[in-house]
């Protein structure tokens, strides 16, 4: 792996795991549907945009055309639409928590459903996520938890997990960053419908849901999908996915320092846990690879 992939994947984790801090944000002064519709809207004509100027086009492949949908209701009509609906309720570091075991999830579907052998070494890391994932719910539930918001956090995760197990180098063959514009306007389409259907739309204008707003579209929303395709395109997805082991600490130090969110022994513990299991199982995958 060469530095520039290293710094990429470094931010890349910074931004993924800013969102939920500036979804926190965002979600307190919209209404989540339509505020996360309204952001793909933008990214994603921005990403088609950006990719016609590079020279890109719409041919895409049958694996392209199937990866696209997939991703773009999947993670970002599902994963993200839930995430923000459960934000209204649940703290941007519990969030992040949960979404950053997608990777575990990932080597345990791999394993169980797929037939990929797993190494020692990812087994041990599988069984760490579940202790960290234990210790910080065995001490968040006996606080004022929303029980039905960190089910709408794991229900969206697992969205994510079966989305990338699914479309797994079906991105790879040029035109990547007309992937991630046209799967951004995917999941506009989905989440429009959904917030007409089960949402009342409210906007409070504010400056900072414009900043938060403003960010999210342009940094978690275009920057770090287009990092993390750039990524899966120079070293492999099994490689990349070796950056989300820092997913957790990124995650609830943002939360921490800005919007001052309480961390317990307990939560840092855990963390630290699920991040050595994430590592452990991309290891464990990569050294199989």
């Amino acid at each position: 792996m060469d530095v520039r992939a290293i710094l990429v994947g470094l931010a890349f984790a910074l931004m993924w795991s800013s969102a939920f801090t500036s979804a926190r944000i965002i979600v307190a002064d919209a209404s989540p549907l339509l505020a996360l519709s309204l952001r793909y809207l933008i990214s994603g004509l921005l990403g088609v945009g950006i990719a016609l100027m590079l020279g890109q086009n719409w041919k895409l492949s049958k694996a392209q055309w199937r990866a696209t949908i997939i991703f773009g209701i999947l993670q970002n009509a599902v994963y993200l639409g839930l995430n923000f609906v459960a934000m209204q309720t649940v703290q941007a570091s519990l969030a992040a928590i949960i979404a950053s075991t997608m990777p575990l999830l990932v080597g345990l579907a791999a394993w169980v459903f797929l037939g990929e052998r797993l190494r020692p070494l990812g087994v041990a890391g599988l069984t760490a996520g579940v202790v960290g994932v234990a210790i910080i719910m065995g001490a968040r539930l006996d606080g004022d938890v929303d029980l039905i918001g960190v089910m709408l956090c794991a229900i969206g995760v697992i969205a994510l997990t079966i989305a990338t197990l699914l479309v797994r180098g079906a991105t790879s063959g040029g035109n990547f960053m007309m992937i991630v514009g046209l799967q951004m306007l995917v999941g506009c389409v989905a989440l429009s419908l959904a917030a007409f259907l089960f949402e009342t739309p409210r906007i409070d204008p504010t400056l900072r849901l414009a900043a938060a707003f403003t960010y999210t579209c342009l940094v978690p929303g275009l920057a770090a999908t287009v990092a993390w395709f750039w990524l899966v395109n120079r070293i492999g997805a099994t490689r990349a996915a070796t950056f989300h082991f820092l997913n957790p600490f990124f995650g609830v130090a943002i939360a921490a320092l800005m919007l001052n969110e309480a961390l317990g022994t307990s939560d840092i513990l855990g963390v630290a846990i699920i991040s050595l299991g994430i590592l452990a199982v991309q290891i464990s995958r990569q050294n199989k690879t």
